[in-house]
């Protein structure tokens, strides 16, 4: 289907997109400095509300994204492949607050440099999500479509540098911690952290398959 293409004005999906993709870097850098100041009580309190209120915010979009998914008629690209984003990128922010739940209720006491170092590497897919999300609109232009496939490559990169880490991380945990209820802790966040990962490379993935046969 041709982008030009009038549509509806709840039909905006493009820019709906967009805002979700804003709303998942929100999530993500809230994530971060939750980690980043984990032993500060007030601090870590403050942050998991702006998760809960990014991802809350993601959802909201997503509802309407499929609301109006059903209420139009012309779409500007596959109805399938735009069910799939933007559910597929809710799973990315549902997994932020996962992540940020599961310290809480688990009662993690420290911050281990593998959770700092998935931490970043999950942030720096979201950012690059929202880069590959945004050239949506515009992959008519050649140019664009390119940048697009190279910002997807390089979610691909980083999602298998999350890979290594984790196991990195586990084989570490399993060696090195005594106590069996933190090696329990400390891999389901492992864990929960890598998939964020992972889940970005399928966002990357359909975005992928959207400039192949729109471009």
């Amino acid at each position: 289907m041709l982008f030009g293409k009038l549509m509806p004005r709840e039909g905006n999906f493009f820019e709906m997109f967009n805002q979700h993709a804003d709303r998942i870097v929100e999530a993500a850098r809230a994530f971060s400095h939750l980690v980043a100041n984990y032993s500060d009580v007030n601090l870590r309190e403050q942050y998991n509300r702006d998760v809960d209120n990014a991802e809350r915010a993601a959802d909201r979009i997503t509802h309407d994204v499929n609301k109006a998914l059903h209420k139009t008629f012309i779409t500007p690209i596959d109805r399938e492949q735009i069910h799939s984003l933007i559910n597929t990128m809710d799973d990315v922010a549902d997994l932020i607050q996962d992540s940020a739940e599961t310290m809480a209720l688990y009662d993690v006491r420290h911050m281990t440099d593998e959770i700092k170092r998935l931490t970043d590497l999950s942030v720096k897919c979201c950012e690059r999500v929202k880069d590959a999300v945004y050239m949506l609109e515009k992959i008519a232009d050649p140019k664009v479509a390119d940048a697009a496939l190279k910002t997807c490559e390089e979610i691909d990169r980083l999602e298998s540098d999350a890979d290594r880490v984790m196991r990195s991380a586990m084989s570490k945990l399993f060696r090195e911690e005594p106590d069996v209820r933190e090696v329990i802790k400390l891999k389901a966040i492992y864990e929960l952290l890598e998939t964020i990962t992972d889940k970005c490379e399928d966002v990357a993935n359909l975005i992928e398959g959207v400039v192949l046969e729109n471009s």
